[in-house]
């Protein structure tokens, strides 16, 4: 049985393309549950968005000032270039918002965007999804303190325009990551990249150093012949850990120095001086991180909390990829 809340949160979406059609899509199973009310969608193809408001029974705003007057807290999944314009008058209107990642494509504009929003005591929440995959919320349980990373974030290309290179495009989500899992400043920066088929970079790879010593190499490709989201991960204390997830699959495994029998279920990897390298499968429950990720913006929103992703921790994000795009270009063109 659905449980409606008393006064549901008002939710739009600005933008239903490729990604924007899922965020109406959940906004309705949502609504149908309860939780919200789906007040909308807007998108530049009114075409496109009177479809989408008729298959999930809501209204076609043609236009920002029609959506925010129906709405509480948008979604804007429009264009990187177009998010600044979008989110900045919709938070002068006084909007909660989830804003695509990236923020914007410029560190000054998501400082302002960030300003705008504490002086009308709005929520920024940016969609960095990975960080509500279930195997991220399994990686914090298990490493605390990680001296070597390694993240593949390999995809064909979409076959449609993109509007940023492929750091903003895809390795953002893992210098996202990083930047969590390591509570230390960055110290290096290493970069090379190469533009395949696009003006901007297609493929990227960073290695990046930390204060702690930490290093973390992520490479990036939108090229690629086959679909790779993949993270590693090494600590040495307090106790030596290695730990494989696959983002996609939502499966992982862990190694661990044993020297005692190693569990039934547990594979011996290498063993030498009496102690023994044991993997295992980890236990993780799929879920939708869209969905995850789109219901803690609602609960953000009713309860006032501050969001897992922020304005802040989307800016710290950006400076580093740009800062890598910067070295990447220098070797593209």
């Amino acid at each position: 049985m659905a449980v409606t809340h008393p006064n549901p949160i008002r939710v739009a979406v600005v933008g239903t393309g490729s990604l924007g059609q899922h965020h109406a899509r959940i906004y309705a199973e949502l609504a149908a549950a309860g939780a919200v009310e789906f007040a909308g969608v807007l998108d530049h193809h009114a075409e496109r968005a009177q479809g989408f408001a008729a298959k999930y029974q809501t209204r076609a705003f043609t236009s920002i000032e029609e959506a925010a007057a129906h709405s509480d807290a948008l979604s804007i999944v429009t264009p990187t270039t177009t998010h600044f314009a979008v989110a900045k008058q919709l938070l002068e209107l006084g909007k909660d918002l989830l804003i695509e990642k990236p923020i914007t494509d410029d560190v000054a504009r998501a400082r302002e965007l960030v300003e705008i929003a504490t002086r009308k005591n709005c929520l920024i929440q940016v969609g960095h999804i990975e960080q509500f995959n279930p195997v991220v919320a399994y990686l914090r349980t298990v490493i605390v303190q990680p001296r070597f990373i390694e993240a593949q974030r390999l995809s064909p290309h979409p076959g449609r325009g993109a509007d940023v290179g492929v750091v903003l495009d895809l390795m953002i989500h893992d210098l996202d990551i990083v930047l969590s899992l390591v509570k230390s400043p960055v110290t290096s920066v290493d970069a090379v990249g190469a533009a395949v088929l696009s003006q901007a970079e297609d493929l990227a790879n960073v290695r990046l150093k930390f204060a702690n010593g930490c290093v973390a190499q992520l490479t990036a490709s939108r090229v690629s012949a086959e679909r790779v989201r993949k993270i590693r991960v090494y600590q040495s204390a307090p106790e030596p850990v290695h730990v494989s997830l696959d983002f996609r699959e939502q499966t992982g495994s862990i190694s661990r120095v044993s020297s005692t029998d190693s569990t039934t279920d547990a594979i011996i990897v290498s063993e030498f001086g009496g102690k023994k390298i044991v993997r295992e499968a980890v236990s993780i429950t799929k879920e939708e991180p869209l969905k995850l990720e789109l219901k803690h913006f609602i609960e953000c929103v009713r309860s006032r909390q501050q969001p897992l992703v922020d304005g802040p921790a989307a800016i710290r994000a950006l400076e580093l990829a740009l800062e890598i795009t910067r070295q990447v270009q220098a070797t593209v063109h």
